[in-house]
């Protein structure tokens, strides 16, 4: 059986008083774990963070754009390949190749058209029902195909293999976060994509409790006949020592880019790009809910990556008991003392302690976690050895 190639990716980091991750009524998110009330960040908000991350150490060539006015999009490209299309008739060429290759109705929403005649103003541009997700490349192809067409674009689809076309457009050369976090569309199941990444929902490894501050407001025009406050209220909040766990599944993740491979580059180039934009990204990122208020600006006291060949393995069992702080020593201390203890034992037991191991840490608290692997000294270093691991597993096995 051929060894898979698994990227683990745990994290412990703290966050002082913040609300990164509200619920529906505003208050920080929380989950029941071992018994007790944890702190929690939604694995949504935080993939959307490690998602905005990769503005900052990838092209936008490589990246995809998720949202319902994917005909706006894909128009402004037409209109810049070609003068012959423009304004209404640009978004109406586009919504018919959109729906040629996704098989999903792309037309104005009818309470936005309603609420035009209403008021006697143009008719909103056309949209898809749910957020789509192509990429930079795809809707560059997309925007060439519809240029050929022209005006008579409902004719120019008519042709099998134009339109056969237009859906290999659109399931092929994926963006580096499509590959990663998967693609849902629910008119045509055959061009979705399976996300090669899981993220966890981080959470607190020990007891927590949601606080409230009460701020009030100065009416900076108040007279001395108008004291007080213009305005009060409360904000509510918590701090935590977060356990982060994120599976990068390689295999598919090459599955996901194989079909955009660029012909001048190695197999394994797009592969490792991606693996090291996705490992930056995820230690770096932070949610922003309510980020001005707080300035809970952190980052990770520790980051241990494991390279496996056989499956995913979390190490939060280690805090299914809540760690329980003192006076003196905090917790990242004990959670790093734990961690330390469970995670060799848990490899041990399953026969899955030859894996690849690297550290990354700062801070003495950390010091039990340095026997886990190879340290490195920041996370460049990390990035970069972690990306040629998995490289030459991926050129070894080619």
């Amino acid at each position: 059986m051929t060894a898979r190639i698994i990227l683990d990716v745990h994290a412990l980091q703290n966050v002082p008083p913040s609300s990164i991750n509200r619920d529906d009524t505003g208050a920080p998110k929380t989950a029941v774990y071992g018994g007790t009330t944890r702190a929690r960040v939604s694995s949504q908000a935080w993939k959307r963070a490690t998602r905005r991350y990769f503005d900052q150490v990838l092209d936008p060539s490589e990246l995809g754009v998720r949202t319902k006015r994917v005909a706006e999009v894909l128009a402004e490209r037409i209109t810049n390949l070609t003068s012959d299309l423009q304004g209404p008739e640009a978004l109406a060429v586009a919504a018919e190749v959109l729906q040629a290759a996704t098989g999903s109705k792309i037309e104005p929403p009818k309470r936005k058209v309603e609420a035009a005649k209403k008021h006697g103003s143009l008719e909103p541009p056309p949209e898809s029902a749910y957020l789509m997700f192509l990429s930079s490349r795809q809707l560059d192809h997309l925007a060439v195909l519809a240029a050929e067409g022209g005006g008579d674009i409902k004719a120019f689809l008519k042709d099998k293999e134009v339109k056969a076309r237009a859906r290999r457009i659109v399931d092929s050369r994926h963006s580096v976060d499509i590959a990663l976090f998967g693609r849902m569309v629910a008119d045509s199941t055959d061009i979705s994509v399976d996300a090669a990444a899981q993220v966890a929902h981080a959470l607190s490894v020990h007891r927590t409790e949601i606080e409230s501050d009460y701020f009030t407001a100065v009416d900076d025009h108040n007279t001395d006949a108008e004291p007080g406050a213009g305005m009060i209220g409360t904000v509510d909040f918590n701090s935590a020592t977060l356990y982060r766990y994120a599976a990068l599944d390689v295999d598919l993740l090459e599955r996901n880019l194989g079909k955009g491979l660029d012909v001048d580059q190695a197999p394994v180039t797009p592969v490792r790009r991606a693996v090291e934009a996705f490992l930056e990204a995820f230690v770096s990122s932070l949610p922003t809910g309510k980020i001005s208020t707080f300035a809970n600006h952190t980052l990770p006291d520790v980051v241990v990556v494991k390279l496996r060949a056989t499956r995913p393995i979390s190490f939060v069992s280690a805090f299914e008991k809540p760690v329980t702080a003192d006076i003196s020593s905090g917790h990242m201390e004990q959670a790093c003392a734990r961690l330390a203890a469970y995670a060799p034992e848990i490899e041990r037991a399953y026969g899955d302690d030859n894996c690849q191991t690297w550290v990354l840490r700062i801070g003495l608290d950390t010091t039990p976690l340095a026997g886990l692997g190879a340290e490195v000294t920041s996370l460049p270093v990390l990035v970069k050895s972690v990306g040629a691991a998995v490289a030459g597993r991926l050129e070894r096995r080619a």
